[in-house]
């Protein structure tokens, strides 16, 4: 209990930049495992047809909803044990890590009873081929059926992550995403004596990952002493508390789901220029996951910095906290822009790209990093809102940046070029438009609740 408390107070007075990578360096690394996970499903898929590739790319955003819920409602989580712990408030804080328990128990049952009765419509509603919609439909069911192994990890790592705990996160996730890699060639081409199961291999692949991950994170919550104790005895169901996760949680839900409706409309747009279009679309996130992916582990040490040093009243280490993980992302944003610049057609080369792909895929690639930049920022601002309770400001943010310019844009571009290659101009000038309202909205915040925040340490 000595080593948490000790992790807790130092979110309030460590120097700033060795904390931040203190926190985030190992988020950041079990992140780059998770992309490097992500990039070897796809790997394996293309070899077994470019087909299977396709169908894995359909399911994208099914699998971006489900992990939208999951990360979302554990945002929630974090903002609000962080927070209460910076006041002082333990029960209150022990409470809200019960609560985001029950929640991704919950939610992982809706997700389950979509697996199993309501998967199919949604490939059909973007592609004829039946081959492609089936495979697609058995990877998204099992992914969904077995989501409960997804749901609960996350809210532990979460939990864990409110209190400055970062090792045990990061392991957790190395667990899942490396018995990922060792299971997907094992099942999609059938070694060992074991059937060759092609692109549903990949999908028991990944549920395996994530429930053996699960087991292993419940056994250290249960047996290891931590800042914030679990709970189920003599609990009552406490609304106040699930209000208070979803007044991030849910805006930071939709942020995330945007995502999904996004790719479900460029899907349909990129669809009419061929299967190929939109099977570009799909790798492109699958490779700039190892880009974003880093930044995203940054703000998960953000996250519990400035929501501890918010609660805390220390105005100076909040923004410091800010400033430093800017700085940190527009580094790591610049050297993905210089890659995905540079070498386009080896980064496609690695799902063994037809020349159609390649076609398509090298300008795709070269236009969108151009966005990148301002994609750092961005990112950031948006943890910052979150870690204050300002969960409304994310979500207004990501409406901008994927839904209400982005869509239209693409939209408008296919229409009136022609071209698919003018379709990805779309992404820069989304990122542009809503880094500029990001920045009216932190200029509101700071005045509103930063400018007059009581410095409760000072440095």
């Amino acid at each position: 209990m000595e080593k948490s408390m000790s992790k807790e107070n130092r979110m309030g007075t460590a120097p700033m930049l060795p904390l931040i990578f203190s926190m985030a360096l190992p988020a950041m690394f079990s992140m780059l495992v998770q992309a490097l996970y992500n990039i070897v499903d796809s790997y394996f898929v293309s070899q077994v047809s470019e087909k299977g590739l396709a169908a894995v790319s359909l399911a994208f955003p099914i699998q971006n909803l489900l992990i939208s819920f999951a990360v979302g409602t554990s945002v929630g989580i974090t903002s609000l044990i962080s927070r209460r712990l910076g006041q002082g408030r333990q029960q209150e804080a022990d409470a809200a890590a019960s609560h985001g328990i029950l929640l991704g128990v919950v939610t992982s049952l809706a997700f389950a009873v979509y697996g199993a009765f309501f998967t199919t419509p949604f490939f059909q509603m973007f592609e004829s081929d039946p081959e492609i919609v089936h495979m697609g439909d058995q990877y998204i069911s099992i992914c969904c059926i077995f989501s409960f192994g997804s749901f609960i990890v996350v809210a532990l790592e979460k939990i864990l992550q409110a209190t400055g705990n970062m090792i045990w996160p990061m392991i957790f996730q190395l667990i899942g995403a490396l018995t990922n890699i060792i299971l997907d060639p094992i099942l999609i081409f059938g070694m060992f004596g074991l059937p060759a199961m092609g692109v549903t291999g990949a999908a028991i692949a990944t549920v395996g990952g994530q429930i053996l991950s699960m087991l292993v994170a419940a056994v250290v919550v249960a047996v290891k002493e931590h800042r914030v104790h679990i709970t189920f005895k003599g609990f009552r169901l406490d609304f106040t508390i699930i209000r208070d996760i979803y007044a991030v949680g849910l805006p930071a839900i939709v942020m995330q789901s945007i995502g999904t409706v996004m790719t479900m409309a460029l899907n349909g747009i990129l669809s009419g220029f061929s299967t190929a279009a939109y099977t570009v679309f799909g790798l492109y996130f699958k490779l700039q996951s190892f880009v974003f992916m880093p930044v995203f582990g940054l703000t998960q040490g953000l996250l519990p910095i400035m929501g501890y040093n918010y609660g805390a009243k220390n105005k100076k280490r909040l923004l410091s906290a800010f400033y430093n993980g800017c700085a940190i992302a527009l580094v790591i944003m610049l050297a993905g822009t210089l890659l995905f610049l540079l070498a386009p057609q080896w980064l496609l080369g690695i799902f063994s790209a037809s020349e159609e792909l390649l076609e398509i895929g090298i300008p795709a690639l070269r236009i969108i990093c151009t966005c990148f930049l301002f994609a750092a920022l961005g990112i950031v601002g948006s943890t910052l809102f979150q870690s204050v309770g300002r969960g409304t400001y994310s979500l207004m943010q990501s409406l901008l940046r994927q839904l209400v310019i982005l869509v239209p844009a693409a939209w408008m571009l296919a229409r009136f070029t022609g071209q698919v290659n003018a379709v990805w101009w779309a992404f820069p000038i989304a990122e542009c438009v809503s880094l500029a309202i990001s920045l009216v909205l932190y200029a509101r915040l700071y005045r509103t609740e930063i400018k007059n925040l009581e410095t409760a340490v000072s440095r």
